[in-house]
């Protein structure tokens, strides 16, 4: 295991915040594999498997401008906590929900809206703490060790979630959930946090509106920005749409053919486990060897490979036919895939000032929260008619069109994606006076 992304675990506040982290989002990658299980196979249309992740997402790309500024104004100790404390409530809501025999889709995904709403409020919050817990010349590492944690919940929880679903109920996955929200509740009031710098009196619009210009004024802050927001129409959508992947692959099980709607679900759910778990394995193998490879070769030619290889793995992952070929598959999408996500969010970590780095972030996440579920609910729709497949491989040519299109257009995009070199600060950034 690469010495230089585990790194940044030398640092105590950053350590226990991982630690927590990763049990937190352990239950949440449950409750993603159950939801929408349980919707796509009460539904049977790809479709709700893409509603469930524009529900989800949604949130992120309206919400997040708001979060950012937030961030940089509000005490993050107390708003960590009270929004964990309202996703407790939501779990432990779905919980009770499936207990009871009514956990109708339409009101599973409603649920999930309003934990995507309080979850868009609170991801600026943890971004825009991270250079605050590890020295400069660690930071890409805690970055790209984060996208591990999040994906090592990846790998753990949706096998979890297959095995306690099979095991028990539905609703013993929303409540474990729930319970896993205390995990960050207890760290957080543990470890000392930074306070805002530019709190100011400024309003809150105003204040997103100064976080916008200077995003768009910052070269590489912008070509991070336009960059995840191409990958979230063409590439993102097939992490929603495993769910109908995983029902296409069950459907054509002689076995499964006689098999009630519940009992359908069920064995979606537990392949659904197992291709989210297998992409999961290639994320935490991509994250941990992304900081390293970076020292090595440079942050921009990572990032480059990262948007070209995604594509190209997306389209083998289309053309599996088996169980057994789309879980190989979907791990070498995960080791590319990351590289993206983690690459350009280090880009506009090192970029951005510390003054306004809530509300630059947000951008990032506000690309990627409005066009994945917005890309997700295309496909999924199109999937219905033309095919999984087709769409997916159609998605993929998409983005390699499109980065052929920057690459002769707009070179220099693609020059600005490199960090700040460590050890000198991120370049300027300009606010509206």
């Amino acid at each position: 295991m690469p010495l230089t992304s585990l790194r940044p675990l030398r640092h105590r506040r950053f350590a226990v915040l991982f630690t927590a982290g990763m049990v937190s989002n352990i239950g949440t990658w449950m409750e993603t594999v159950a939801v929408a299980s349980l919707v796509t196979g009460l539904t049977g249309r790809a479709a709700w498997a893409a509603l469930v992740a524009a529900a989800t997402f949604l949130p992120i790309g309206v919400l997040s401008p708001v979060g950012g500024a937030l961030a940089d104004r509000l005490d993050r100790r107390r708003f960590l906590i009270a929004t964990n404390l309202f996703e407790a409530g939501l779990a432990a809501l779905l919980a009770g929900l499936a207990a009871t025999g009514n956990a109708r889709p339409g009101l599973v995904v409603t649920v999930v809206f309003f934990e995507g709403c309080s979850s868009a409020l609170r991801a600026p919050f943890q971004q825009v703490i991270l250079p605050d817990l590890v020295p400069r010349e660690d930071l890409f590492g805690a970055v790209t060790l984060g996208s591990a944690q999040y994906n090592l919940g990846r790998v753990v929880g949706p096998a979890l979630a297959a095995l306690v679903i099979a095991r028990f109920s539905f609703k013993a996955a929303f409540a474990i959930n729930a319970v896993s929200f205390l995990a960050v509740i207890v760290a957080v009031m543990l470890v000392p946090l930074p306070r805002p710098r530019a709190a100011g009196g400024r309003r809150l619009l105003t204040q997103v509106r100064e976080g916008a210009v200077a995003m768009w004024a910052e070269p590489g802050c912008r070509a991070a920005v336009v960059l995840i927001g191409a990958a979230a129409l063409f590439v993102s959508p097939f992490i929603a749409l495993v769910p109908a992947e995983a029902r296409g692959l069950v459907r054509h099980a002689p076995s499964a053919r006689a098999l009630s709607p519940l009992l359908q679900a069920r064995r979606i759910a537990r392949t659904t486990g197992a291709l989210v778990t297998a992409q999961g394995v290639g994320a935490v193998l991509g994250a941990l060897a992304l900081a390293p490879l970076a020292e090595r070769v440079g942050q921009r030619p990572v990032v480059i490979g990262a948007l070209i290889a995604t594509p190209l793995t997306l389209m083998l992952y289309a053309a599996s036919g088996s169980t057994v070929a789309a879980t190989a598959a979907i791990g070498l999408v995960g080791v590319a895939y990351i590289g993206i996500l983690s690459g350009l969010s280090a880009v506009v970590q090192l970029r951005a000032s510390a003054e306004q780095r809530g509300r630059i972030l947000s951008f990032f996440f506000t690309a990627l929260g409005v066009i994945y579920p917005i890309g997700a609910l295309v496909q999924g729709s199109l999937a219905d008619r033309a095919g999984l497949r087709a769409v997916t491989v159609g998605g993929a040519l998409g983005l390699l069109a499109f980065l052929a299109a920057v690459a002769i257009l707009r070179p220099a995009m693609l020059r600005s994606l490199q960090g700040a070199p460590a050890g000198e600060p991120a370049p300027p950034t300009h606010v509206v006076p």
